[in-house]
């Protein structure tokens, strides 16, 4: 049989704000974490022999660096489990760009080898183990939209709307930890409520200090919030930007627009749904159903 195709979805913040620093040097932080119905896939084969092996290369990602390997090494640890793993992955979202990709398809290596491996962690356990990857692993792991806090591991659920995004890479990439050293970042914004966010009293507190350094965000900025008529934002650190439309047809529109011949900038596009629920989680429940049925 052919290994099974996993998920590892994109997640966009929809606002992020740093609300102070702490003594061991993390940033306190508000953000709204949302899921795209697209990302990378990764496929898994177990090895009897214990070891852990990516099986095609990922440009400028040393297999010993990429988390998806650490994610796998970190299981096996934790639960003393004697199996290996060759694992293949299906890179489609740009490094640096804010998407979440590495952490995404660490919190997927997590999730499909605690069910193929049998370790019988929970989802929570989980994602607690998957903290010491990221900061962005627990809300893959968990698998639902959620509101953010401390350093982005405090999650609560949310149900949000479900518009159609158009997301487009500017072609650079961002350094996160050159953005948190800068001196220049706004690390005091006040913290604020679910019903300030609906009220539009929120916004990315990377946003200015990227666009002031990297001059194609600003510009891919400006021709989106142009083209689509709303206000365009970037995702986490970036350098990825957003906007979200009504229907498939205005995303897919105005995601073909990128690559007009008029537009002249190496961008690269895609539209997606934005959803609650992660694909991640719908292939392990099924996995689940499947082998406990």
């Amino acid at each position: 049989m052919s290994p099974i195709s996993w998920p590892a979805p994109a997640k966009l913040n929809l606002f992020l704000h740093i609300t102070g620093r702490r003594a061991d040097g993390y940033h306190s932080l508000q953000t709204l974490f949302q899921f795209l119905d697209l990302g990378d896939a990764l496929q898994f084969t177990p090895r009897n022999d214990g070891r852990i092996c990516r099986i095609n290369t990922i440009e400028g990602v040393a297999e010993q660096d990429d988390l998806t390997i650490r994610a796998a090494q970190l299981l096996q640890r934790h639960t003393g489990v004697s199996q290996g793993a060759d694992i293949r992955i299906n890179k489609i979202l740009p490094q640096g760009g804010g998407l979440g990709g590495g952490s995404s398809d660490a919190a997927t290596t997590l999730t499909a080898l605690n069910c193929i491996w049998g370790t019988g962690l929970s989802r929570p356990e989980l994602a607690q183990l998957g903290l010491q990857l990221g900061a962005d692993v627990p809300v893959f792991v968990l698998g639902h939209s959620a509101w953010a806090e401390g350093i982005g591991e405090v999650l609560s659920d949310i149900d949000l709307p479900e518009p159609w995004y158009v997301v487009i890479h500017p072609g650079v990439h961002v350094s996160t930890a050159a953005l948190f050293a800068a001196p220049e970042l706004t690390r005091d914004a006040r913290p604020i409520t679910i019903r300030d966010y609906l009220a539009g009293r929120a916004c990315n507190v990377f946003e200015s200090l990227v666009k002031a350094r990297y001059p194609e965000v600003a510009q891919a900025l400006e021709w989106l919030s142009r083209q689509s008529g709303r206000q365009a934002r970037m995702t986490g650190s970036g350098s990825c930007i957003f906007v979200a439309l009504d229907s498939e047809q205005q995303a897919k529109t105005l995601a073909q627009a990128v690559a007009h011949p008029s537009v002249a900038q190496p961008w690269q596009s895609f539209y997606a749904r934005g959803v609650n629920r992660s694909p991640l989680i719908s292939v392990a429940d099924a996995l689940v159903a499947t082998i406990s049925g």
